[in-house]
Formats: structure tokens, C-alpha cells, sequence
């Protein structure tokens, strides 16, 4: 299955010229941890991530004053970033590899048509757990089947 179809559509994004302040304030206001950081120039191409967490750590902690600190100076970059078909397993590599519980999701263009989470993979990945959980009950239940059969067969002579 490819991260297409799990990918969120709707994706917050932020020009690197913006402040942290804006985008702490874009966060609170959408309900949301991170942002797409992308250039004024081109609005399309993901260049960057920010989080809460980089705002507390890289910005609040340092003494840094929000309303005066660009995205760009705090955002993770180069970004991570994942192609509409990449399959499930091929995300999950590649996100744990890279360290991110998020990346955008890009056409075969570079430009940003999603967004992925190990949020949006824990449940497919568990759907999928359970269906190996029922295939091995089910050849347990065969072979104690057949091991049932075979015994009164054995006794039945």
C-alpha cells in the first residue's frame, strides 16, 4: 500500500522568513505539533520542518526571543521527505533511519502533497499485526485438528 492514500492532504505551512513566533501562534491555531517550512518563492517545495519542540529547545531554552528568531534559523533541514508511492514498509525505513515521526509527503515534481506521521502508520501496521496474529491461531488450530484426528483414528482401530 502506498503512503499515498494515509497521507493528510491538508498540510499547515510556513515561509522561513516567518517567525517562531508564528509559527507557535499557526500551531495553536490548527491544533497541530509541526509546520512544512517552504520558500516565499516557491510555496510548493517542502525545505524544512519546525516543531514545539524545536521552538522549547532551540528557541525558548536559548533564551532566544520568538517574535525576533526566523523559522529558518531553527527549522530541521534538509528535510525528510517521502514520494506519494513509497509503500508502508519503505516509509517506515526510511523515517527510522532519518530519526522523524513526520515527513512530508511530494509528487514526482518535489512538491508537497501531503503530509505522513507515525501517527497515521501505528494503526495500518496494527490492522496488518492482527491478521498475522489470526493466520498463525488459525494454523494452530489446523494442525491440533489434525493432531485430534490422527489420535482417534489411531484408537478407533
Amino acid at each position: 500500500m502506498s503512503i499515498s492514500t494515509l497521507a493528510q492532504r491538508v498540510v499547515v505551512t510556513i515561509h522561513r522568513q516567518a517567525t517562531t513566533e508564528d509559527a507557535a501562534s499557526l500551531m495553536r491555531s490548527s491544533h497541530i505539533g509541526d509546520v512544512v517550512v517552504v520558500d516565499a518563492a516557491n510555496t510548493r517545495v517542502p525545505v524544512g520542518m519546525i516543531t514545539d519542540r524545536d521552538i522549547v529547545v532551540k528557541v525558548i531554552a536559548q533564551g532566544l526571543i520568538p517574535a525576533q528568531t526566523p523559522v529558518g534559523s531553527v527549522m530541521s533541514s534538509p528535510v525528510l521527505t517521502l514520494r506519494e508511492e513509497d509503500g508502508f514498509i519503505e516509509a517506515l525505513d526510511k523515517m527510522s533511519a532519518h530519526g522523524v515521526r513526520r515527513a512530508p509527503v511530494v509528487d514526482r515534481d518535489g512538491n508537497l502533497r501531503g503530509l505522513i506521521s507515525v501517527d497515521d502508520l501505528v494503526p495500518l501496521l496494527a490492522r496488518e499485526l492482527a491478521k498475522i496474529g489470526a493466520l498463525i491461531r488459525h494454523g494452530q488450530a489446523a494442525e491440533i485438528q489434525k493432531t485430534e484426528h490422527s489420535l482417534s483414528d489411531e484408537f478407533a482401530t
